[in-house]
């Protein structure tokens, strides 16, 4: 359950293809990981191989020593191997294009922070100017009127 939530999550992520997106090989190597990868496969492994051995332990058509068994699950381990590289060229992949949404949206941050910096240093200097406008203009109003003392 848990997988298909992350899966649904990085289908709506902007940075990661999904979906109509991906060609058949990276859906079928996401289904793959997202398969083999869980508790249900290992679980539903030990079932199987649990059962065979019981059906098969001294009377089924693969008695001990289990010579068919052995022969499926190095099969198994073949594709295994397999799918395991395939699935983490899908996930290097998938690592790869976050990577460059993340770069272009720190990109776009640093130009906005920048012009945000350069607006507020603008602002700090207009705020000294009229300050100093402000100050020459009392000054001058100080100078000119004559004082409610005299």
């Amino acid at each position: 359950m848990k997988t298909n939530r992350v899966t649904a999550l990085w289908n709506q992520h902007q940075g990661v293809r999904s979906g109509k997106d991906l060609t058949v090989g990276e859906r079928a190597a996401d289904k793959m990981r997202n398969g083999m990868g869980s508790w249900w496969f290992v679980g539903s492994a030990l079932l199987f191989l649990g059962m065979w051995m019981l059906y098969n332990g001294k009377h089924g058509f693969d008695p001990y020593p289990f010579i068919l068994l052995n022969l499926l699950l190095s099969c198994l381990a073949a594709m295994q191997g397999a799918i395991l590289l395939i699935a983490a060229k899908r996930s290097d992949q998938i690592s790869s294009e976050l990577a460059t949404s993340d770069h272009k949206i720190d990109e776009t941050t640093l130009a906005t922070v920048t012009e945000i910096r350069e607006l507020t240093v603008a602002m700090h200097q207009l705020t000294k100017d009229v300050h100093t406008l402000s100050q020459t203009i009392y000054d001058h109003i100080s100078q000119t009127t004559p004082s409610v003392d005299d």
